[in-house]
């Protein structure tokens, strides 16, 4: 009674740890939501086969996290049907154990904020599995299994989307616990496959908003003429500005004195008329 005491006070302590840190990566909000999970069976003395809720705090409010224990030979002949997931039969853990956990997770409206990829946007909630060793389980002692599923497909679906289900450019997305992330089509049904353990979601490529584009369109063209009229209408003004100059220039030769013109051989030029500057006499009397 006293260890029990002790294991669930060490486990409000971490989760309410977890909690003050916002749980800032994925990897952080997996304990998190699978130490409220595990807490929900250790209160509950699960039965084998059914599906737990697990209540969660205000800070991961729009998720959702359910475990579900099964024996191995069970999920060998009927597989496992549960939630967004359907496990096919002929199905081992790796490596083999005699009871398996099955712990589920539905980010609800807070999956974009643990996982994104770049050029997508999420187009469904982030949902994942994970496969545990449930032979010798305790809170604080648990080992992560493999799935081998004889080469048949677990299938996941995603019966709730922000965009039409008939939206051809949305793809499946498997986030890999190594931060490595997969994209692969979807079946027309909405459902996604893959052969192991993971999170996954629908996603659409990211599209450019049509009004910013047509407004950088515009923009760049009247600029284009912007810079043209003003280019020309600049080489305009300096040549008006050279012919005012000559015209003037023009004008005060034509206003100064008058010359002659003469033409020597094809050219015209001025010519000033020759005048001989009279003698003046200093003494008008003759001897």
């Amino acid at each position: 009674m006293i260890t029990g005491l002790l294991v669930f006070l060490a486990f409000c302590g971490f989760v309410d740890a977890a909690s003050g840190s916002n749980a800032t990566s994925s990897e952080s909000l997996d304990v998190v939501l699978h130490k409220h999970a595990f807490g929900a069976l250790v209160h509950h003395r699960p039965l084998t086969g059914a599906l737990y809720m697990a209540p969660l705090p205000s800070n991961l409010a729009g998720m959702q996290v359910a475990v579900l224990q099964l024996r191995s030979k069970t999920l060998w002949r009927k597989g496992a049907n549960f939630s967004n997931f359907q496990i096919p039969p002929r199905t081992l853990s790796v490596p083999y154990v005699r009871r398996v956990l099955l712990v589920y997770q539905d980010l609800g409206n807070q999956s974009s904020r643990y996982y994104n990829i770049t050029g997508y946007s999420l187009v469904s909630s982030v949902v994942g599995f994970m496969v545990y060793d449930a032979s010798n389980f305790t809170i604080n002692n648990t080992t992560k299994l493999d799935l081998s599923t004889s080469g048949t497909r677990i299938s996941v679906q995603f019966p709730n989307l922000t965009f039409g289900s008939n939206n051809p450019k949305t793809s499946c997305a498997i986030f890999g616990a190594d931060g490595i992330v997969s994209i692969s089509g979807r079946s027309f049904d909405n459902f996604c496959y893959t052969s192991k353990a993971g999170h996954f979601s629908i996603v659409a490529p990211l599209q450019r908003n049509e009004k910013t584009r047509k407004i950088w369109v515009i923009g760049t063209v009247i600029g284009f003429f912007t810079l043209v009229s003003g280019s020309f209408l600049g080489v305009v003004c300096v040549k008006m500005f050279k012919l005012k100059k000559t015209h003037e220039m023009e004008k005060a030769a034509s206003e100064g004195v008058n010359l002659d013109t003469i033409w020597i051989h094809n050219s015209k030029m001025p010519c000033a008329i020759v005048t001989r500057t009279h003698p003046n006499l200093e003494n008008t009397d003759f001897p």
